[in-house]
């Protein structure tokens, strides 16, 4: 595996509401996940569920660092082509960051935006960014608790660094300042 990627599960359930040319939706639906331009997968068409599709379909997609959203477009097989129906952005900041583990399942719902930027529809997904087949995780004397995913984490220190010298509280302050 890449070090410079991460895996990524995003599981597409369902989808509300789409309509093509201001029409409900019959059949023929698929939703394409893409991590960046050259990484996508696609679920199989929904052939009966017509403006409320559903695939509960599992895609498996490498996700580098960098990736700041995944797009999820939902598409139309037509006698003309495959045409979109409508697109919604993902942010990584969903499903990584803060207090959420990495391998957290998410259930998330985005609204759905034509090529004009209109509202058309819901679509509906879990996501999983899975933990790294391979070791990069410190060893498990330096890190006791299990935290941390990389070798450069560090639990980050509270407060306000203080001066260039380390004191016995490790330089820095932890109150909160109080205007008068």
């Amino acid at each position: 595996m890449d070090k410079q990627c991460r895996t990524v599960e995003v599981t597409v359930l369902s989808a509300e509401n789409l309509r093509l040319d201001r029409k409900s939706v019959k059949k023929n639906t698929y939703v394409v996940v893409r991590a960046d331009p050259l990484n996508s997968r696609s679920t199989t068409a929904d052939f009966e569920g017509g403006s409320s599709p559903s695939w509960n379909e599992k895609l498996t997609l490498d996700m580098p660092f960098q990736t700041r959203f995944i797009s999820l477009e939902v598409k139309c097989r037509t006698g003309s082509g495959d045409r979109v129906i409508g697109t919604a952005s993902l942010p990584v900041s969903d499903i990584l960051g803060d207090y959420t583990p990495e391998s957290h399942l998410h259930f998330l719902s985005y609204r759905l935006r034509d090529a004009r930027g209109g509202r058309n529809g819901i679509i509906n997904v879990s996501v999983r960014v899975k933990m790294p087949v391979e070791s990069v995780c410190p060893p498990a004397t330096k890190n006791p608790v299990g935290y941390g995913c990389s070798s450069s984490w560090q639990q980050p220190t509270l407060g306000v660094p203080v001066g260039h010298r380390k004191n016995y509280y490790g330089g820095v302050v932890t109150g909160v300042p109080v205007w008068i």
